[in-house]
C-alpha cells in the first residue's frame, strides 16, 4: 500500500494524561505520534464513513442499549474476577487474580469487540463482513456474529496459522464463515491482516472486522472502545471483593486488544502498575521473538504508525511465537504511546515459560488458558514471589486453552 497519511498528530500530546490522551485520539486519530492513517486515498474515504459511524453511534442511547443487552445476554457479560487461591498459596508472594474473559461465549475476549463491531455495521446498512485471525479467536467470535446478525463473513488466516489451529478453522465453517488461507510471507497473522485489508480496499460494500487495537484510524479506538468493558468491570469487581484496586494489572501483547482492554480500567489509578507481556519466543534472537515494544523501533505497519519489529528499509521484520495470536510484527498506539510515558511497563515472556504456565493453571486452579493468556500468567509466576502476600497482581485471562490442546500435547510427546 501507498503510504500516506491523512491525519497530522497533535502537538504537546506527551503533557496530556493518559485518559486525556485517549480522548484526543478519538477526535484525532493519534496516541501522542502513534497512530494515523498511512493509506491509499481509496481507503480513506471508507475509513471517513466508518468513524463517522462510529462517533455517532457510541453515544446513541438505543445502540449502547443495544450493546449492553448482547454483552449480557450473548455473551454471558460480565465475566468473573477470580482469586486462585492455590496458585497464590503454592508461590507464596502476592494474591492472583484472574479477570475470566475465558468464560465468556466462545472462549475468548474478541467476541466482545466482534458485537460492538458488527452492530455497528449493521446500523451502516451492511451485508457483507470481512476479518483477519491468528489464533482463530477473532474470527470464530466474527463468524458466529455474522450468524447472529444474518450476514456474508470472509476471515482470512494464514496457512500455517490454519495447521496450528484446524479446530477454530473447522469453528468458523461450521458457523457459515468462508476462511480463505493466506499464502504470502510467513503465512501467519501479518499475512492475513494483509490480504483482509486489501479485500476491504478492493470490495467497500464490506465492512471489516478489526480483531485488535491496530490498523488505520479509526479501528485502535473503536476496538479500544468496546474491550475497555474488561477494564471497567474488572476495575468495579476487585474493588467489591477486596476493597481495593489491584498492585499490578497483567495482559498479553500481540497487537494489543486484551491488554488495552484491561488498562483502560485503570489508567488514572497511579497505583496500579500496568503491565504488557509480550512473547519472547525460542530466543531474543532475531526472528525468533515478536517482541515489538521491548525490541522493536517506531515505523509503520498496515496505515498506522506503532513500535515495529522492522527490516533496515521499514518492511516487516520475520516473528515467531508458539501461540499463534500472539505472533504479529507491531503493536497498537495507545501501547506505544503508553511505553513512551512510562504509564505501562513491556516485558517478554519465552514459550518454555508460557507452556509452563498453561500447565501450572491446569493442575493448580483447573482452569486451561490460552497460549497468548499463558505468556501474561507466566510473568505472574515470576512476579508473585518477588512481592508480599498482601500485594495482588491482576491477570487478564484473555481465553481459554481448548483450541491449543493438541498443540501442547505434541510439544509434551503425548500423541
Amino acid at each position: 500500500m501507498n503510504r500516506s497519511a491523512s491525519l497530522s498528530a497533535p502537538a504537546a500530546a506527551s503533557s496530556l494524561s493518559a485518559t486525556q490522551t485517549c480522548d484526543q485520539a478519538f477526535q484525532t486519530g493519534f496516541f501522542g505520534p502513534y497512530g494515523g492513517q498511512y493509506v491509499p486515498d481509496t481507503l480513506k474515504k471508507v475509513l471517513n464513513e466508518v468513524e463517522e459511524a462510529f462517533n455517532h453511534y457510541r453515544t446513541d442511547p438505543d445502540f449502547k442499549k443495544d450493546l449492553a443487552e448482547l454483552y449480557a445476554n450473548y455473551c454471558g457479560r460480565p465475566s468473573p474476577v477470580f482469586h486462585c487461591r492455590n496458585l497464590s498459596r503454592n508461590l507464596g508472594g502476592a494474591q492472583i487474580y484472574l479477570k475470566r474473559e475465558d468464560l465468556n461465549h466462545l472462549g475468548a475476549h474478541k467476541i466482545n469487540n466482534t458485537l460492538g463491531q458488527v452492530l455497528l455495521a449493521a446500523r451502516m446498512g451492511k451485508k457483507r463482513l470481512v476479518a483477519e485471525t491468528g489464533a482463530g479467536q477473532h474470527g470464530v467470535a466474527t463468524a458466529a456474529t455474522a450468524a447472529l446478525f444474518g450476514m456474508e463473513c470472509i476471515v482470512y488466516m494464514g496457512e500455517e496459522d490454519m495447521k496450528r489451529q484446524a479446530l477454530n478453522v473447522f469453528r468458523m465453517r461450521m458457523m457459515g464463515a468462508e476462511v480463505r488461507p493466506a499464502m504470502s510471507g510467513q503465512r501467519t497473522l501479518k499475512e492475513a491482516v494483509d490480504e483482509a485489508l486489501l479485500c476491504f480496499v478492493q470490495e467497500p460494500d464490506m465492512f471489516y472486522v478489526l480483531g485488535s487495537a491496530v490498523g488505520p484510524h479509526p479501528y485502535p479506538v473503536m476496538v479500544r472502545y468496546f474491550q475497555s468493558i474488561i477494564g471497567k468491570e474488572a476495575r468495579a469487581q476487585f474493588l467489591q471483593e477486596t476493597g481495593q484496586l489491584p498492585d499490578y494489572a497483567l495482559a498479553c501483547v500481540g497487537g494489543g486488544s486484551n491488554a488495552i482492554g484491561l488498562f483502560a480500567g485503570f489508567l488514572d489509578d497511579a497505583s496500579v502498575q500496568l503491565v504488557g507481556v509480550e512473547p519472547g519466543g525460542k530466543s531474543l534472537a532475531y526472528g525468533e521473538h515478536a517482541a515489538s515494544l521491548c525490541l522493536g523501533t517506531p515505523g509503520v505497519l498496515h496505515g498506522f504508525n506503532g513500535y515495529l519489529l522492522q527490516e533496515q528499509d521499514g518492511s516487516p521484520a520475520p516473528v515467531y511465537s508458539i501461540s499463534a495470536g500472539l505472533d504479529y510484527p507491531g503493536v497498537g498506539p495507545e501501547h506505544s504511546q503508553l511505553k513512551d510515558s512510562g504509564r505501562a511497563q513491556y516485558v517478554t515472556v519465552s514459550d518454555a515459560e508460557a507452556v509452563q504456565a498453561f500447565l501450572t493453571l491446569s493442575r493448580q486452579e483447573g482452569i486451561i488458558p490460552a497460549l497468548e493468556s499463558s505468556h501474561a500468567l507466566a510473568h505472574a509466576l515470576r512476579l508473585a514471589p518477588e512481592l508480599s502476600p498482601d500485594k495482588s497482581i491482576l491477570v487478564c485471562l484473555s481465553g481459554r486453552g481448548d483450541k491449543d490442546i493438541d498443540q501442547i500435547a505434541h510439544l509434551l510427546n503425548q500423541k
